[in-house]
């Protein structure tokens, strides 16, 4: 027997429970915190170090005392814990676009010296398509797209048009031109 979507899960209470716990608010950010500055306090050194046998070793009592300290400031903050929340899922949402531009262009390699099977012409506009279909993709996703189509909407003209497109021309024929004397002053250094 198939379970209706509209019931909820064990997991979704597990999440929710975790939620209600303050793990999202409280205990990751912390633990976030605290191993980023600690990491950052024992390989900087900042306090110093202890030499023991004709080694230097960082003072980890130090470091992780301040770590905590800060954790727990941050932790105390609701703004700072929503910065970091919000910083953190946008880096995971790049993140996995970057994943998944990869697996799109690496489904087009081959194991051998050539690596993609697409013809050299047809390489790098497939790229940017794919590149463009996945920021597309992502914007859908976050809602975003839906507010640039509205505002662009009652913020576009006949000018910003005609400028837009000339701008665009001028790119390409400076594109075109700065190709070209690559391409010839590299040929003419091989005569």
């Amino acid at each position: 027997m198939i379970n209706n979507m509209s019931e909820p899960s064990y997991f979704r209470g597990v999440i929710e429970f975790f939620n209600e716990f303050g793990l999202y608010d409280v205990v990751l950010p912390f633990l976030l915190i605290f191993t980023i500055v600690f990491a950052i306090l024992d390989k900087t050194r900042v306090f110093g170090s202890d030499k023991i046998g004709g080694e230097t070793y960082p003072k980890k009592s130090i470091n992780a005392i301040v770590a905590f300290t800060i954790a727990l400031f941050v932790v105390a903050s609701a703004h700072l814990v929503q910065v970091i929340t919000t910083v953190s899922s946008h880096v995971i949402i790049l993140l996995m676009a970057s994943v998944f531009f990869l697996t799109l262009i690496g489904s087009f390699m081959k194991e051998t010296e050539e690596g993609v099977f697409l013809p050299e012409a047809w390489q790098a506009p497939f790229m940017i398509v794919m590149l463009l279909g996945i920021v597309f993709i992502f914007l859908n996703a976050l809602g975003w797209l839906n507010s640039i189509y509205l505002w662009l909407k009652d913020h576009w003209s006949s000018d910003i048009v005609s400028a837009a497109f000339l701008l665009l021309i001028i790119a390409g024929v400076m594109a075109l031109v700065m190709g070209g004397k690559k391409n010839s002053s590299g040929s003419g250094g091989e005569d």
